[in-house]
C-alpha cells in the first residue's frame, strides 16, 4: 500500500459511520448502529433525552437511556432506546451508539438519513467489522467467522462459527507461529557468526518441529472437507431405479410437495436439489434419474447427469422397491458401485408395507453381497422413516465431532494452510539434504508468512477489502 493509499484508508476510518444493522425490512424493532470518535456527539443532535440538559455524550458505557428522535422542524420521528458503548469496550474499539427504533422502514431511513446531515458517512459492507479487526479487537479469521455466524442454519454450523470467533483456530496457528519464529531467530542468528561455523538452532530439534508442524497444518487442512460440508450441506444422492420412490421419500424428507410423482416411468429428469436439518445437521438431498436401460435420449442425458451426482455426493440413499425386484439388479449393482466407491452407501428398501416376511428373507438372500447398512422404511406410509434419518446422522458422522474441535471451513484458509504445509514441506527436506541456513530461513518465513496471512498478520488493503466487502451492511 503506498503512502497516499494509506492516508486515505487512515481518514476513512476516522470518519464516523452509521448503517441499519438489523435484517432489512419491517419488523417489531430495528437497530441502527453508529461508530466513530463523533458517534455519541452526533447522536446527541438527533436524539433527546427525556431528562432535560442531559445528553448521551456524558453517560457511562454499557447504558441504556430513553428518548426521542425529531427531524429539523421538531417534529417526532420516533420514541428510541439509545445505547452507549465508550472505546475500546465495544465491537469496533469505537465509541458506538446503537438506537433501537420500531422496525418501520419509513422511521428506519428517516433516523439514517438525519445521521448523514449531521455528519455520519453510511457504512460500507462489513465497515464496522473491518474496524473491529484495525483496532485489534479481533483477527481476520475470527472476524470472516462473524459472517459464517449470522449465516448458520443448523447446531453444526453455529457451533464451528462460535469456535472459530472464540479464537480456537487463531490460537493455534498462534502457537505454530511463535515455535518457527524462535527457530528463525536462531538460524538467521546463525549467518551473523558464519565465518565461525556455529550452530545454534539445533537441527534435530528443528526437524522434530517441523514433522509435527507439517502433521498439524495437514490436519487442519484435512477438516476443511468436513468444514465446508457443514458450511453447505451433507450431499445426500438418491439413486435407484425408476418408480422405486426416490421422489416421494424426497418430498416426506423436505416435507413438501417438492417432486413430481407418477407412476410413469422416466417421470424425473433432472436432478432437484433441497436442504433439510435433521438434528441440527443440514442435508443436501439430490433427487436423481431413475436409472434403467433407454433408447430416449433426454432421458439418457438425465441418467448421466445421475452417475455425476452420486460421484459428488458424499452419502448415496440407493432406493430399492421391494415389490419390484427387477432382472437388472445386477447390472444397476455395477452401475452405483462403481461411482459410490468411497461413499456411505445406505440401501434403503422402500414399499415394506407391501411385502410379505418370508418376502424380505428373500431379498436378504439377493443382497448378501451388500456390506453396507440396510433400512426397510414405506415413505408412503411413514414407516421406519425415523430409522432413515438416525442412519444418515450416523453415516455423516458429524456426532464424532467436539465441541472444542478446530475446523477450517473458508476456501482462503484453506488455500493458505497448503502453502504453508508446502513451505514446512521444503524445510523438512532442507534440513535432511543439509542446505544452508539462509535458505532454511527464508522456507521457515514462507510458511510463517502464509499462517500469518489467515489471521491477518500479514496482509494488504486489496484482501481485506475482497473479504469485508463480502459481509452485510451494517456489520
Amino acid at each position: 500500500m503506498t503512502c497516499i493509499q494509506k492516508d486515505l484508508f487512515n481518514k476513512i476510518m476516522e470518519n464516523t459511520i452509521c448503517a441499519i444493522s438489523s435484517p432489512p425490512g419491517t419488523g417489531g424493532i430495528a437497530v441502527i448502529r453508529i461508530s466513530g470518535s463523533n458517534a455519541l456527539a452526533v447522536s446527541d443532535k438527533i436524539y433527546t433525552l427525556v431528562r432535560p440538559n442531559e445528553k448521551l455524550a456524558d453517560k457511562p458505557g454499557n447504558t441504556v437511556h430513553f428518548g426521542q428522535i425529531r427531524d429539523k422542524e421538531n417534529l417526532l420521528i420516533d420514541d428510541v432506546l439509545a445505547t452507549v458503548f465508550r472505546a475500546p469496550h465495544s465491537f469496533t474499539g469505537e465509541d458506538v451508539v446503537e438506537i433501537s427504533c420500531h422496525g418501520s422502514v419509513y422511521i428506519q431511513q428517516k433516523i439514517l438519513q438525519l445521521l448523514i446531515q449531521k455528519g455520519c458517512s453510511l457504512a460500507k459492507p462489513g465497515e464496522f467489522s473491518m474496524r473491529a479487526f484495525r483496532n485489534g479487537k479481533m483477527d481476520l479469521s475470527q472476524a470472516e467467522a462473524i459472517a459464517d455466524l449470522i449465516a448458520s442454519t443448523n447446531e453444526a454450523s453455529h457451533r464451528m462459527a462460535i469456535n472459530q470467533i472464540r479464537g480456537g483456530f487463531s490460537d493455534e496457528l498462534k502457537k505454530l507461529r511463535d515455535k518457527l519464529l524462535h527457530f528463525v531467530s536462531l538460524v538467521e542468528l546463525e549467518l551473523d557468526f558464519s565465518e565461525e561455523d556455529v550452530e545454534f538452532a539445533d537441527r534435530t530439534q528443528l526437524a522434530s518441529l517441523a514433522n509435527e508442524i507439517y502433521q498439524k497444518i495437514g490436519s487442519l487442512a484435512e477438516s476443511f472437507k468436513t468444514g465446508n460440508v457443514l458450511k453447505s450441506g451433507i450431499p445426500v444422492a438418491l439413486v435407484g431405479e425408476t418408480n422405486v420412490g426416490k421422489s416421494t421419500l424426497l418430498n416426506l424428507l423436505l416435507n413438501e410437495e417438492r417432486a413430481i410423482v407418477s407412476e410413469i416411468h422416466g417421470t424425473t429428469r433432472d436432478s432437484i436439489e433441497d436442504l433439510v436439518n435433521i438434528d441440527g445437521i443440514s442435508f443436501r438431498f439430490i433427487d436423481t434419474a431413475g436409472i434403467r436401460k433407454t433408447t430416449d435420449a433426454i432421458e439418457k442425458i438425465g441418467i448421466n447427469l445421475t452417475y455425476k451426482k452420486i460421484e459428488q455426493s458424499d452419502i448415496v440413499l440407493w432406493i430399492v422397491d421391494c415389490t419390484q425386484i427387477t432382472e437388472h439388479i445386477e447390472w444397476l449393482t455395477e452401475k452405483i458401485a462403481r461411482r459410490a466407491q468411497g461413499k456411505k452407501i445406505i440401501l434403503v428398501f422402500n414399499k415394506i408395507d407391501k411385502l410379505a416376511e418370508d418376502e424380505r428373507e428373500v431379498i436378504d438372500e439377493l443382497f448378501k453381497q451388500f456390506e453396507g447398512e440396510r433400512i426397510y422404511i414405506s415413505a408412503k406410509k411413514r414407516i421406519n422413516t425415523d430409522n432413515l434419518k438416525k442412519a444418515l446422522i450416523h453415516a455423516s458422522q458429524l456426532e464424532l465431532i467436539k465441541p472444542d474441535d478446530i475446523i477450517v471451513n473458508n476456501v482462503r484458509h484453506y488455500e493458505a494452510l497448503l502453502l504453508a504445509q508446502s513451505d514446512i514441506k521444503r524445510v523438512i527436506d532442507g534440513i535432511e539434504s543439509r542446505i544452508s541456513g539462509d535458505f532454511l530461513s527464508q522456507d521457515i518465513r514462507e510458511c510463517m508468512y502464509h499462517l500469518g496471512e489467515i489471521t491477518g498478520h500479514i496482509t494488504n488493503n486489496e484482501i481485506l477489502t475482497s473479504i469485508f466487502s463480502k459481509f452485510c451492511i451494517g456489520k
